[in-house]
């Protein structure tokens, strides 16, 4: 079995926070000369080089412990351009090893009382606690399958803390009744439109109320960006609860880079509170893509598919991240991105589905100009076993120039938009706006009544006054009933 890890860039350890006996440092210190030159270990205390192929995910810049982000491709790494990503390397491995099942498995956040500590000693214990002669047996002289679950019974209580208890299991939704009219359209069959409209960049809020009225007879919900970019903009909450008021059902979106776990539940709380009853989990996009004096970029405390685990158990099982009860649960529908063509159409389905086995009960995928690449990542879906667990939403921009056209392909990872379609609107002259209406529109129809297709996300990226044009000539409008007819989301 292959050990060292494929080009790897060696970056510091972490250091413990508290003072540690002359033991425990000795031990650590040892673990670091050995894992670090072999595995790339960076000491989080909390290893899982026994899930992610032997090779450390915190090498990732970010510190994602559950797979790439979506703005990484297979040659390069979204923070840092001039390294590969390290999560590529673990799942090219993974499944060369044939352990591409283990990914499945949801990591917990870093505990940091244990980073920059030993993890052997962990181990020790717990082979103690199963028994020394049973773990030699069962790791010596066992089967496979003895063997995988001797190392289980040593390796999971170290990697899944009773605070965590992550699992590979897909968790159906333990409600009944839709917690919102998206997810009420969604279960009834229908084809459902969302949109997204833009948060303004300054306390005003005249435009965005006017494109949220626009658009709300259109549409079954309301998107708003969560700080894309990376740069300051009007909360998702501030605009959804604008929303509402407005009458538009929003979709809350919520970017792991800025919140902390318990900025997070706290946040989800109040969003339920508030009506507001559908939320969408992200990673968020770099902070090398904000302005400048630019944020660290390896003190993210979350990543999306966390978010997805803890808000699913607070909602299902009245659950906070440490245990507590939650006397009144909060209610929501919990989505999640999608991402087609970010990498290999086997690697994305393992990722999608680690989405859904934490929580993800509907996607929004990234932008869509290939409907016969996007029929290869159904498929693979397909052969998980998973689209019916998981509604999915298209995400279509209309391309208004050309050097945006150029742009997202060149720049935007997970973004590809064929040759033949630059050409058409290179072609296209002064009319290039109305030919990236047609193209949108094209989309729409190549993708209606493909499996697993439950309906578009209509991204108009500052151009929203063209969403009821698509959505009335796709066929698709009006949606939104008079309001008394809508579901109610007051608890």
């Amino acid at each position: 079995m292959p050990i060292f890890t494929p080009g790897r860039r060696w970056q510091p350890a972490y250091l413990p926070f508290k003072k540690e006996s002359p033991g425990n440092r000795t031990l650590a210190f040892v673990e670091r000369i050995t894992k670090g030159p072999l595995f790339g270990c960076r000491m989080c205390g909390n290893c899982l080089l026994q899930e992610t192929a032997f090779i450390c995910p915190m090498e990732c810049p970010k510190g994602a412990r559950n797979g790439p982000c979506g703005g990484s491709t297979e040659a390069s790494c979204y923070v840092d351009p001039t390294r590969p990503c390290i999560w590529y390397a673990i799942y090219d491995r993974a499944f060369r090893l044939g352990r591409e099942e283990l990914l499945l498995e949801v990591m917990p956040p870093l505990d940091w009382d244990k980073v920059g500590g030993e993890t052997w000693g962990d181990v020790v214990r717990q082979v103690k606690v199963v028994g020394t002669k049973e773990v030699a047996a069962g790791l010596l002289f066992g089967g496979k399958e003895k063997r995988a679950v001797t190392a289980d019974a040593v390796f999971r209580p170290v990697r899944q803390p009773d605070w965590w208890e992550g699992d590979a299991e897909y968790h159906a939704p333990a409600y009944d009744e839709p917690a919102s009219d998206l997810e009420l359209r969604l279960r009834a069959g229908e084809f459902v439109v969302t949109a997204e409209v833009a948060p303004p960049m300054s306390a005003a809020t005249g435009k965005m109320c006017r494109n949220v009225e626009m658009v709300e007879p259109y549409v079954t919900a309301v998107n708003f960006t969560d700080c894309p970019s990376a740069t300051p903009r009007m909360s998702s909450l501030a605009c959804s609860l604008m929303a509402l008021q407005h009458g538009a059902e929003p979709v809350l979106q919520i970017a792991a880079r800025d919140r902390t776990r318990t900025g997070l539940q706290a946040e989800v709380l109040g969003a339920s509170a508030l009506g507001i009853r559908n939320i969408l989990c992200l990673s968020g996009d770099s902070f090398r893509m904000g302005p400048v004096p630019r944020a660290r970029a390896d003190i993210i405390d979350i990543d999306s598919i966390q978010m997805l685990w803890i808000l699913r158990r607070m909602r299902d099982e009245g659950k906070y991240l440490d245990g507590r009860a939650i006397k009144f649960r909060p209610q929501y529908f919990l989505g999640a991105a999608a991402a087609p063509f970010a990498s290999r159409p086997e690697f994305q389905a393992i990722r999608e589905h680690k989405k859904i086995n934490a929580g993800a009960q509907f996607f929004q995928t990234n932008l869509v100009y290939d409907p016969d690449g996007l029929e290869i990542w159904l498929n693979e879906l397909a052969k998980r076993n998973i689209l019916d667990k998981v509604y999915i939403l298209i995400g279509v921009t209309p391309l208004k120039t050309l050097e945006m056209a150029r742009y997202m392909h060149h720049e935007i990872p997970g973004v590809v938009i064929p040759g033949h379609l630059l050409k058409r609107l290179e072609a296209a002259g002064d009319g290039v706006a109305e030919e990236g209406v047609q193209i949108a529109l094209e989309i729409i129809e190549a993708i209606r009544g493909k499996q697993g297709v439950n309906g578009i996300h209509l991204m108009a990226v500052g151009w929203e006054d063209v969403v009821p044009r698509i959505v009335a000539e796709a066929g698709l409008a009006p949606v939104r009933p008079p309001a008394e007819e809508k579901l109610p989301l007051a608890a």
